[in-house]
């Protein structure tokens, strides 16, 4: 699988001028060292693209990632919520999940989302929980917190959720409850 990044080039530009202020700025001294904190990158307005075989299978986006560049850990985090697009082998987008929070262990291939997720598809099936992980080199999605399944006909709790990434296979641990939308209705009236 590869990836690659795109992000606004006002960053950039905004960098190079922040080195030049930083530069002007303070008086230095001949054949003084010149340190710039190089661990962290902050990118806005990121989109990560992911494919195989020349296909666009995810695409990850967000206003604010936070690039660590510790080679022992690299990790990408977004700190200002995340959305992702799943796509299908027509190239067209199967799901979308939305969270307030992501980061991406490089190191594990490994995704999680935590703080008000919802994966939605397309087929009307909603996921609500409040932190889902994405293993990328099984290709599995998982958790084992509280989730709500919505269906068009039914609403399902449970403890712990596992899919494939495209969520064509999904299995729920734990059922506690399945309600069908049309007895819930007859209950309220």
């Amino acid at each position: 699988m590869q990836f690659w990044i795109q992000f606004s080039t006002g960053v950039a530009m905004g960098c190079l001028l922040l080195v030049l202020t930083a530069a002007c700025g303070k008086d230095i001294k001949e054949n003084e060292p010149i340190v710039f904190n190089t661990e962290v990158e902050t990118v806005k307005d990121v989109e990560i693209f992911y494919s195989d075989s020349a296909h666009v299978r995810v695409k990850i986006a967000g206003p604010t990632m936070l690039n660590h560049l510790d080679k022992n850990n690299p990790m990408q985090e977004f700190t200002d919520g995340v959305a992702v697009d799943f796509f299908g082998a027509d190239g067209k987008i199967t799901s979308k999940l939305t969270a307030k929070y992501g980061i991406r262990y490089e190191g594990k291939s490994e995704v999680v989302v935590r703080d008000s997720v919802i994966w939605e598809s397309l087929e009307r099936e909603k996921l609500e929980t409040e932190e889902l992980t994405w293993d990328e080199k099984s290709k599995k999605v998982y958790t084992n917190k509280f989730v709500v399944i919505t269906r068009p006909d039914e609403i399902i709790y449970g403890h712990g959720f596992e899919a494939n990434q495209d969520f064509s296979y999904s299995r729920i641990n734990a059922i506690e409850g399945r309600i069908k939308v049309a007895d819930l209705e007859k209950e309220i009236e």
